[in-house]
């Protein structure tokens, strides 16, 4: 036995450490995959912080999406099939057929505050002008209107605002039916569209027509440049001179511009008028002259409102910074 002892005794001992190895091997084996747990983990946090950080909440994910594609669609004039083509390029799957349906829920959502916006807005003024719009991989003539409502020039408390409407062309139908019931001060261009809202049998009431003379010195302007019209030079020249006193104006009450305009404007204005009708007597009703000087002659009282009412302002250039978004879009 005792010869026997010593061989069980070694196989013991081998046994014992090939088993130690194989717990060490397997610890070792154990510890790494912990490791390796552990990283994995920490880099899922990792990850989720940075995004919360970045995004925020998928909450508030799903909202900074949609205001970003509201944003770049109506204050950047971003076609959608271009904001997908951003998106994409951002690892972002995104087709031209979900942003569409994103923006027209949105559209329906904020529908209420539209509303209010109207419902503000409709004592300005309005403009017009034409935007290109995409379809069907042409461009079309649309017609965007503006209408503004901005009581800082007379120091008034309503806070301003813009309301925008497109329509596929420039049809009267379309003013008609987003003025329908209101009545006020109307400052605007030339367009025949509105001629209806200055008749004195207006349901609910008679519109008051001013004139923009920011329009009406444009034609002057654009004649004095070519340097082939000298009464364009005059007309530019006293029309600057009401435009200079109205900088002094700005953001005084409407009592007090009244004032003031009749003490500092009254006689430039008739002296402008004066001028302006012998000077249209010596030429050609086919001259370019005569035809700035017969839009602002036939529409005389439009144009000379201001000088009795402190609420009106020489011009509706509101509206026209109100569009400048879309001009940019337009070039875009």
């Amino acid at each position: 036995m005792p010869s026997g002892a010593a061989p069980s005794s070694v196989a013991l001992d081998v046994l014992r450490a090939a088993l130690a190895t194989e717990q060490a091997a397997r610890c070792e084996a154990e510890a790494r995959a912990s490791g390796a747990e552990a990283m994995v983990a920490h880099l899922k946090l990792l990850i989720a912080k940075l995004r919360h950080e970045r995004f925020g909440a998928s909450s508030e994910r799903s909202r900074t999406l949609l205001a970003t594609i509201l944003e770049a669609k109506f204050a950047q004039q971003l076609p959608l099939n271009r904001k997908s083509e951003s998106f994409v390029r951002e690892g972002i799957e995104l087709d031209v057929s979900t942003l569409a349906a994103r923006v027209g829920a949105c559209t329906a959502t904020l529908a209420p505050l539209v509303a209010l916006l109207r419902a503000h807005v409709l004592a300005g003024e309005r403009l017009d002008t034409t935007v290109p719009v995409l379809a069907a991989g042409r461009t079309t003539t649309g017609r965007l209107w503006v209408y503004v409502c901005d009581d800082r020039p007379f120091a008034g408390p309503a806070p301003p605002a813009a309301l925008f409407y497109y329509s596929p062309d420039r049809k009267a139908e379309h003013p008609r039916r987003h003025l329908a019931g209101w009545q006020g001060v109307l400052q605007a261009d030339a367009y025949a569209g509105f001629n209806e809202f200055y008749a004195p049998d207006r349901q609910p009431g008679q519109v008051t027509e001013a004139g923009c003379w920011a329009h009406a010195r444009r034609k002057f302007f654009d004649l004095a440049e070519l340097g082939r019209a000298p009464q364009a030079v005059e007309a530019v020249r006293r029309i600057d001179v009401l435009f200079a006193i109205e900088r002094d104006l700005t953001g005084l009450l409407a009592e007090e511009r009244h004032a003031q305009r009749q003490e500092r404007s009254a006689l430039p204005l008739a002296e402008l008028e004066a001028w302006m009708r012998e000077a249209r007597a010596k030429l050609s009703r086919h001259a370019a002259v005569a035809r700035a000087m017969d839009y602002m002659l036939t529409r005389w009282q439009s144009f000379a409102r201001f000088l009795v009412d402190g609420r009106i302002d020489l011009s509706n250039n509101t509206a026209e910074r109100a569009l400048r978004g879309i001009a940019i879009g337009r070039r875009a």
